[in-house]
C-alpha cells in the first residue's frame, strides 16, 4: 500500500468524521475492517484530528465495550479490527448497528472520496468502470450535489457522459437529442453503453416525459414531445392518427421541454432541422387538411403550420376573399412564434400584399379625378402609402426572390400596384396637369420646390443660426414620410414633414440648383443650369455658389463626413453657419441599369446612413436646425415595361432628350405629352418648353435603365418631402423622453391552483412619437431562478387608443413536479432587446394532489 493510498484513507475517514451528526448521535464511531491485514503497520502511525484510534482483536471486545459505553461515552473513536463483526458472539454487535463500517478496498474509497452513505455501495459498485477514470471523477465531483440516492448518482453519471453543466435530466436528454436522432450514430448513448446502463437512460425519460414505448429510439422520442407538445395547443380530437405519440402522464414536462429548446439562444437550430425532418414522417402536412384555422393557428411545434397559415392568406386574396383585417391579425399573430423568423420574409412580404389589397378595396369605385391641388393633398396624405407598402413588398421579396408563393404574389402586386394605382393615379394627375399647371406651375398653399431657400432657410442664417441641409438624391416623398417617423420615434428631437411641388424636369441637376440661394435660375442653350449665371453642376460649383451667399458656408459629400473622427468633425465644420450636406444612395443605384433593381434597398440603406448623418449632426456638431429633402422623386416598377408604356421621341428641336422628358425651344402641343411652361420656374432666357410623357410612359431611347426613371411630372417624381428636424437635448424644456411602452399583468389573483392557466397582460400606452413598441419573454421561475413553465412572448406595438385593443391574454403550462405552497414561484416579464427583467411577480402554487394519471 503506498503513502498516496494511506493519506487517501485519512482524508476519507476525516471526511466521515466531520460529518453533522445524525439525530440521536452523540459522537461518531467508525469501525475499519481490514481482513486481509493490509494496514496493520501503517494504522500504528495513524492520527486524525479529535479521534482516538482503538485496536479491537479477539481478546479486548468487552474491554473496548466498556471503553466506549463506560469509560469514555463522548469521544469520537476509529476502531480498527481484522474480525468479522457480524458474529453471534461479537459483544459489539449492537454498537456496530448504531456506528458506520469503513472498508479500505476501492469502491469503499470511492463512497469515501465522493461522501456517499455506504448504504449506496452496490449503485457504486455497478458503475465502478465508469469511476475508473480521473477526469471523469473530476467532473462527477464538480457538480457538488448531494448524492443521498440512486436517481442523484444516475443522473450525475450521466450529466458527465452527455457534459452537460448540471446533472439535469432535461438537459441531459436535450444533448443527447442534439448530438443525433439515429440512435446508431449517437455518441451520447454510446457512451452510456460503455460506461453506464442505457435502460436507465430510458427509465428517466420515461418517468419525466411519459415515452413508454415497446421499441425505443431517439427519433420516436422527439417525436413524442414534440406531438406531446402540440397536443396543448391543438385539440386531441384533431391528431387522434398521432394518439400513440402523446403521453399519458407528465404531458407538461414535454410541453415545456420542447418550448425551452425551442427559445434557447442557439440549441434551436438543430430543433428546427429536426422538426422539418419529422413532420414529414408524421405527415402533419395531411393533418392540417382536417384541422379548421382556428383551431392551428397558434400551433407553433413545427414550420407546416406557418406555411398552411401564409397558404391560406395568399390563397384568400388570389380568390378576392377580403377579410384583410384577419390576414393582419394573423400575421401579427405569428410574429410571437417560433417559425417566424424562418418565414420572415415570406410574411412580410404577405403583409404588404394585403396593404396592397386593402388600399385597392378603399378606392374600389377608382382614384377620384379632381383639381390638382386635391390630388396633390391626397397624394400626401393618403396614396404616398401605396408606394410605401410597394417598395416594401419587394424589400421582403428580394431576400426570397426564388420562392414560388412569393412570385404569385408579385403577380398580384404588379397588377394592383403597376396596371391600377401607377396608371389611374397618373392618368387623372396629368389630367390636371394638363388643366391647370403647363402654364403656371404652382399650387395654392403649397410651397415651391425652387424657394425653399428663401421660405425656410434665409431668415435662419440672418439671424445668425447655424442651419444644416442635407439633400437626398431621390429621395421620394414616401422615404421622406418614414425617415420622419423613425426620427420622431427613436431620438429625442421632433421631426416635422411637408411637402414641397418639386421642379419640371423633376431631374438632379435642376432640381439641386433650386434648393441653392439664388437670384436668378436658369437654363443655358445647351441645357445646363445657371444659378446667377454660375454652373451649378457637382458639389464644388454649389459651395462656390454657397459661399457667394454666405461666406461661412461649406458643401460637402456625406461619405466624406462619415470618414471623419469626432475631432475631425467639429474642427472641419468649426466657424460654419450654413452646410450643404449631399448624400446620393438612391440615385446611385437607380440610375445605372445594372443596379436599378436594387433601388428598394438602396432606399432603406439610404435611410439608415440619413439617420446616422442626423446622429453625428446632433452628437458631434452640436446641430439643432436641420433640414431633409431631395431634388426630386422617382418612378420604379420592378416587372419590365410592356410596349405601351413607351412612345417614340417627337420631332421637335431638343435641347436635350432623356426617358422622362425633353426639353426644346418649340412650343407646340404633342398628342400624349404635357408641354410645361417653365417660365414660373425659371427666367427661361431661350423660352423651352418642358415635355414631359402622360402618366409613367416613358421615351424610347437606347441606354440606361429604364424601369428607374425621374425627370417627368407624376407625383412620385414632383412631390418632394421636407423634413424639419429640431434637436432637442434630456431634459431641455418640452422634451419628452423616449420610453418603451410598458407589460402589465392584468389578473388580481396571485395562486395558481392548476398545471396549466391563463393570464392577462395590458400595454399601458400605445405606440407613437416617443411611445415604443416593447417585446418581452414571460415565464414562471422557482425561488433558484430555474424556468418551470413555458416561456411565451408578447410584442406590444399596437397604437389603438382603446385599452381593451391592447390586451393580450397568454396560457402558461408548468412542469410536472412537486410544488411547494409555502415557497414563492414568480411569474418573470423580460425585456428581450435588453436581456433586462422588468417585472417580477410572487405567486403561490398549490396544485393540491400532483397526479401522473389524467381523468
Amino acid at each position: 500500500m503506498t503513502i498516496l493510498n494511506v493519506e487517501q484513507i485519512i482524508t476519507t475517514l476525516t471526511n466521515y468524521f466531520n460529518e453533522p451528526l445524525k439525530d440521536g448521535e452523540q459522537r461518531k464511531i467508525i469501525f475499519w475492517v481490514d481482513k486481509d491485514r493490509e494496514f496493520t503497520e501503517e494504522v500504528e502511525l495513524l492520527e486524525i484530528e479529535q479521534v482516538i484510534v482503538h485496536k479491537l482483536t479477539n481478546s479486548n471486545q468487552f474491554h473496548t465495550k466498556y471503553i466506549l459505553e463506560e469509560e469514555n461515552p463522548t469521544s469520537n473513536y476509529l476502531i480498527y479490527t481484522n474480525q468479522e463483526l457480524s458474529t453471534e458472539d461479537n459483544w459489539l454487535v449492537d454498537t456496530v448497528l448504531y456506528s458506520q463500517t469503513f472498508y479500505a478496498d476501492k469502491i469503499s474509497m470511492l463512497l469515501g472520496e465522493l461522501n456517499v452513505e455506504p448504504s449506496l455501495r452496490a449503485t457504486i459498485k455497478k458503475y465502478e468502470k465508469f469511476f475508473n477514470n480521473k477526469d471523469r471523477l473530476k467532473k462527477f465531483k464538480g457538480f457538488d450535489i448531494q448524492l443521498d440516492t440512486v436517481e442523484s448518482i444516475e443522473i450525475s453519471i450521466m450529466g458527465v457522459l452527455c457534459q452537460t453543466k448540471t446533472p439535469d435530466v432535461e438537459a441531459i436528454v436535450r444533448t443527447v437529442l442534439m448530438d443525433s436522432i439515429v440512435d446508431s450514430e449517437n455518441k451520447y448513448l454510446e457512451q452510456m453503453e460503455k460506461f453506464f446502463d442505457v435502460k436507465v437512460f430510458w427509465s428517466f425519460v420515461a418517468n419525466r416525459y411519459g415515452y413508454i414505448r415497446e421499441e425505443k429510439s431517439l427519433k420516436t422520442l422527439f417525436i413524442h414531445l414534440t406531438v406531446t407538445a402540440l397536443s396543448h395547443s391543438i385539440a386531441e380530437q384533431y391528431i387522434s392518427n398521432l394518439q400513440s405519440y402523446i403521453a399519458e402522464r407528465n404531458k407538461s414536462n414535454g410541453l415545456v421541454f420542447i418550448d425551452h429548446w425551442m427559445h434557447h439562444k442557439s440549441d434551436y437550430e438543430i430543433f428546427n432541422e429536426y422538426a422539418e425532418i419529422v413532420e414529414k414522417d408524421i405527415q402533419i402536412s395531411d393533418l392540417v387538411k382536417q384541422v379548421p384555422l382556428e383551431e392551428f393557428k397558434q400551433a407553433d411545434i413545427f414550420p407546416y403550420f406557418d406555411k398552411a397559415i401564409i397558404i391560406y392568406i395568399a390563397n384568400s386574396l388570389s380568390t378576392n376573399l377580403e377579410d384583410y383585417e384577419e390576414y393582419t391579425k394573423l400575421i401579427k399573430l405569428r410574429r410571437a412564434k417560433h417559425f417566424y423568423e424562418t418565414y420572415q420574409p415570406i410574411y412580410e412580404a404577405l403583409f404588404y400584399t394585403v396593404k396592397i389589397h386593402e388600399f385597392n378595396k378603399r378606392y374600389s369605385n377608382g382614384i377620384p379625378q379632381g383639381q390638382a391641388v386635391d390630388m396633390f393633398s391626397s397624394y400626401v396624405n393618403e396614396y404616398f402609402e401605396m408606394d410605401r407598402f410597394y417598395r416594401k413588398f419587394y424589400v421582403a421579396y428580394d431576400q426570397e426572390s426564388n420562392n414560388e408563393l412569393l412570385k404569385k404574389l408579385k403577380t398580384m402586386v404588379e397588377n394592383i400596384y403597376t396596371n391600377w394605382y401607377m396608371a389611374e393615379l397618373n392618368a387623372n394627375w396629368s389630367k390636371a396637369v394638363k388643366s391647370e399647371l403647363k402654364k403656371q406651375w404652382s399650387l395654392p398653399g403649397v410651397n415651391n420646390q425652387q424657394h425653399f431657400y428663401r421660405n425656410n432657410i434665409a431668415s435662419r442664417v440672418n439671424n445668425g443660426e447655424r442651419v444644416f441641409v442635407i439633400i437626398s438624391d431621390a429621395m421620394r416623398y414616401e422615404v421622406g414620410v418614414e425617415l420622419s417617423e423613425r426620427l420622431n420615434s427613436e431620438t429625442l428631437g421632433s421631426c416635422e414633414v411637408q411637402s414641397l411641388l418639386g421642379v419640371v424636369p423633376s431631374v438632379t441637376k435642376l432640381g439641386m440648383a433650386s434648393l441653392l440661394p439664388y437670384k436668378e435660375l436658369d437654363f443655358d442653350e445647351n441645357g445646363r443650369v445657371l444659378v446667377d449665371g454660375k454652373q451649378s453642376s457637382g458639389i464644388e460649383n454649389r459651395q462656390k455658389i454657397l459661399k457667394s451667399k454666405v461666406n461661412d458656408s461649406v458643401a460637402v459629400h456625406f461619405q466624406e463626413v462619415l470618414a471623419m473622427n469626432k475631432a475631425g468633425r467639429r474642427e472641419y465644420f468649426k466657424g460654419k453657419k450654413l452646410i450643404y450636406l449631399y448624400h446620393d444612395t438612391i440615385d446611385a443605384h437607380g440610375d445605372k441599369a445594372s443596379t436599378e433593381v436594387y433601388t428598394f434597398n438602396a432606399v432603406e440603406k439610404a435611410m439608415d446612413e440619413l439617420y446616422d448623418l442626423i446622429k453625428i449632426i446632433r452628437d458631434d456638431l452640436s446641430g439643432t436646425n436641420v433640414y431633409i429633402t431631395a431634388d426630386h422623386g422617382f418612378l420604379y416598377q420592378r416587372d419590365a415595361l410592356e410596349e405601351s408604356d413607351k412612345i417614340d421621341q417627337v420631332a421637335i428641336d431638343k435641347v436635350e432628350s432623356k426617358r422622362r422628358y425633353i426639353l426644346s425651344r418649340d412650343k407646340q402641343e404633342e398628342p400624349g405629352l404635357l408641354d410645361i411652361d417653365l417660365t414660373p420656374i425659371v427666367m427661361n432666357e431661350h423660352k423651352l418648353t418642358a415635355y414631359a410623357p402622360n402618366s409613367t410612359i416613358r421615351f424610347k431611347m437606347q441606354g440606361s435603365g429604364v424601369n428607374f426613371v425621374h425627370g417627368g411630372a407624376s407625383l412620385q417624381e414632383i412631390v418632394v418631402p421636407l423634413l424639419e428636424f429640431k434637436n432637442k437635448r434630456q431634459g431641455q424644456k418640452g422634451t419628452k423622453a423616449i420610453t418603451k411602452v410598458d407589460v402589465k399583468l392584468t389578473n388580481t389573483t396571485r395562486k395558481i391552483t392548476n398545471s396549466i392557466f391563463n393570464l392577462s397582460f395590458f400595454q399601458t400606452e400605445k405606440v407613437g412619437d416617443k411611445t415604443i413598441a416593447r417585446k418581452v419573454l414571460i415565464y414562471m421561475v422557482d425561488e433558484a431562478g430555474a424556468v418551470i413553465s413555458n416561456e411565451e412572448t408578447i410584442i406590444a406595438d399596437r397604437t389603438f387608443d382603446q385599452p381593451e385593443e391592447r390586451t393580450f391574454k397568454l396560457r402558461f403550462v408548468l412542469k410536472s413536479i412537486p410544488y411547494d405552497k409555502s415557497k414563492a414561484y414568480n411569474l418573470v416579464i423580460k425585456d428581450t432587446e435588453t436581456d433586462v427583467v422588468i417585472d417580477k411577480v410572487p405567486f403561490n402554487i398549490n396544485l393540491g394532489i400532483v397526479s401522473d394519471f389524467d381523468f
